[in-house]
């Protein structure tokens, strides 16, 4: 949140839910048509809400974006924690799964925008940008840790996420990229 932001109640019940769709609205808005060129007309408009009612909820672009993007890496990172957690599950099919809630869901035509806006913008985004791949990578590391032990688990985790992050820009969908990565992911924890 802005400073002007912190002075706001957090929202509750009913509230919690408009401000997550709202955000929902200001992320696909966000990833059509790019940090810029984004007004907040625009996502007012696609969130159906007043354009004062927005503002009342974020005092500006710059923290509805910041908002908007902290709360799709938040809900990411908690679905990745659970798909590693499944400890009922092989390890393989548990990363597969994370790397599809953390990257996955990222790729093809109409969800790669959504990933391009974050990396184009770092520096509006602060250090959310660093501290949430940060806990995926430490995440990754000790579910491959728990299963190999720890030496050569960073080494495997680090060229994991590498294999991940090259493929998004690779395949054209999520199928090919789930496809892909099983593959990768077997050949590394062999």
């Amino acid at each position: 949140m802005s400073r002007s932001d912190a002075g706001r109640p957090a929202p509750t019940g009913a509230d919690a839910d408009r401000r997550t769709m709202v955000l929902e609205s200001a992320m696909a808005t966000f990833a059509r048509f790019g940090y810029r060129k984004t007004s907040m007309e625009e996502v007012a408009r696609a969130a159906h809400i007043s354009r004062p009612g927005l503002y009342f909820l974020f005092s500006s672009k710059e923290s509805l974006f910041r908002a908007a993007v902290t709360q799709a890496l938040h809900r990411d990172i908690t679905a990745v924690e659970r798909a590693l957690a499944d400890g009922d599950r092989p390890l393989p099919e548990r990363l597969v799964e994370a790397f599809d809630h953390w990257a996955g869901r990222y790729v093809g035509p109409l969800t790669r925008d959504v990933a391009t806006v974050i990396e184009a913008n770092p520096g509006i985004l602060g250090e959310v940008v660093e501290v949430l791949p940060r806990r995926f990578e430490e995440l990754v590391t000790d579910a491959i840790t728990v299963a190999t032990g720890r030496e050569g688990a960073v080494r495997i985790a680090q060229t994991m996420i590498s294999a991940s992050t090259g493929l998004k820009h690779q395949v054209g969908s999520r199928e090919s990229y789930l496809e892909r990565l099983t593959v990768a992911v077997g050949l590394l924890l062999r």
